[in-house]
């Protein structure tokens, strides 16, 4: 009897302790996202500029909607496709940049990518728990964590206010369940790049070292098994939480393939969707002037793009070629990146290349000056591996440069394709082929040179614009727009 006395306290203080438990949480998550300043400015403003027909919300989750890179143009694209064939629809934007205004959010979207958005039509909710996504606080169990702290910022989003139709344009699959279930919200999503793939299974299978596996995990058997584990339950829950979104739509063949394999029930209606590129802004410059012995690359400074793998490439082309310059192009997120650019610089340093004569870093530049820069060079480089689309790619083919890209994913299948059954740029995987390819096309008779601009310009106009985004993307959200 005192046993069984004690099995019921002990049990009973265990019940106790995890419900104390989770109460703390629950207290601790509500203080960090409970604003009522915010609460109230959100609802002012939506109470001033939805009038009239404007009364639905259709909702952008897009929490670093200022960082100017081509997930960004995805966003603003698809706000003005809105804003064009919905007016009894209100856009509210959830963003995390809380150190800009909406005016500045706004104006940025404008110089970056030329797309005026009517400020009347949109309210900005800004969420201050964007740091519980961000990868520099996690060294390990990073997707997990990541993940797990897009529901803080799921739920910060939905106490601000809880829209008709929600749409997540970032990736943050794990609060598509969230918004669905506590804010009854239709649910759609555009996938840019599938949160944990069966090439990254495949790695650590494997024992190959990446930006996302450790060389200290690739040595070990022990820790290459846990870690496959964990992947593959990350995966599953992955795939559940995907089956919550009614609309999917994927930005290449690649994702696309990824999400119908992970994902539960939605690739009966996932679609390929091709990320706005501005083909019809960049067909103004002009194709058939002498170019300079310029290299240029676009890319956010984010791990995965491999600029490291660009500058090693370029170093061994200076060898051969001292007049080629490269100038990095690109958008800076946050402090993580910023160390980014200044390790890239000591890198470029110790292999001998001098800024700004032989190598030039362009930071968060406007719009103006990367068409300046796309109008000058001869040849666009693109290295990162699995780039799940790669508009700075298709930005290439359309302004001029000859595009030479990573030999995988994106921009192998969907970009630098054949046209007309002749090439409209080149792939490389190692430094050496990426060195070998640019010095075969700084040997190209010029007539050459003019002859595969034309053919990679042709290619893109209308396969890649951003009226053939819009067109897509609004036929896509219809079923969940007029429900």
């Amino acid at each position: 009897m005192l046993v069984l006395l004690l099995s019921f306290v002990f049990l009973a203080v265990q019940a106790t302790l995890v419900v104390g438990l989770a109460a703390w949480l629950v207290a601790w998550v509500a203080v960090r996202i409970y604003r009522p300043k915010d609460y109230v400015a959100v609802q002012r403003d939506l109470g001033q500029k939805r009038t009239g027909q404007h009364r639905s919300t259709v909702a952008f989750f897009h929490p670093f909607c200022n960082a100017g890179g081509g997930g960004e143009r995805v966003l603003w694209s698809a706000i003005q496709a809105v804003h064009r064939v919905h007016p009894d629809y209100h856009v509210l934007l959830y963003s995390g940049d809380t150190d800009a205004t909406a005016d500045m959010i706004l104006t940025r979207a404008a110089e970056r990518f030329g797309l005026v958005i009517d400020a009347r039509r949109v309210t900005i909710a800004f969420l201050h728990t964007r740091s519980y996504v961000e990868a520099h606080h996690y060294p390990h169990f990073t997707m997990l964590l990541q993940s797990l702290g897009s529901l803080v910022l799921g739920l910060e989003a939905i106490c601000l206010h809880r829209p008709d139709v929600f749409l997540d344009t970032m990736g943050y699959a794990f609060v598509l369940p969230l918004v669905r279930l506590l804010a009854g919200s239709r649910v759609g999503c555009y996938v840019h790049y599938p949160t944990i793939s069966t090439d990254m299974l495949s790695k650590v299978r494997d024992r190959r070292a990446d930006f996302n596996n450790d060389v200290t995990v690739g040595r070990s058997q022990l820790l290459t098994q846990v870690k496959l584990l964990y992947y593959n339950i990350f995966a599953l829950a992955y795939g559940l939480a995907g089956a919550f979104a009614a609309v999917v739509m994927t930005n290449s063949s690649w994702t696309h393939n990824h999400i119908r394999q992970l994902w539960f029930g939605s690739p009966r209606h996932a679609r390929v969707v091709y990320p706005p590129c501005d083909t019809s802004g960049l067909e103004h410059l002009d194709i058939d002037r002498p170019r300079e012995q310029l290299i240029v690359s676009v890319a956010q400074f984010r791990p995965e793009k491999d600029h490291a793998l660009q500058i090693e490439a370029f170093a061994l082309l200076h060898q051969r070629r001292p007049h080629v310059k490269l100038v990095l192009v690109g958008g800076c997120r946050n402090e993580g990146d910023a160390r980014r650019v200044a390790s890239l610089r000591a890198q470029a340093t110790a292999l001998g290349l001098q800024s700004p004569d032989s190598i030039d870093f362009r930071v968060n530049v406007d719009y103006a000056e990367l068409k300046d820069w796309l109008s000058r060079a001869m040849i666009g480089l693109h290295t990162m591996r699995d780039e799940h689309f790669g508009i700075g790619v298709v930005e290439f083919l359309a302004a001029g440069p000859i595009a030479l890209a990573h030999n995988s994913a994106g921009p192998k299948q969907d970009i630098v394709i054949p046209y007309e059954n002749e090439p409209t740029g080149f792939l490389a995987e190692t430094a050496q082929e990426f060195a070998n390819k640019m010095e075969m096309i700084l040997d190209m008779p010029e007539g050459q040179r003019q002859q595969l601009r034309a053919r990679a310009r042709a290619a893109v106009s209308n396969r890649f614009s951003d009226e053939a985004f819009k067109a897509a993307f609004l036929e896509t959200i219809a079923p969940i727009m007029s429900a």
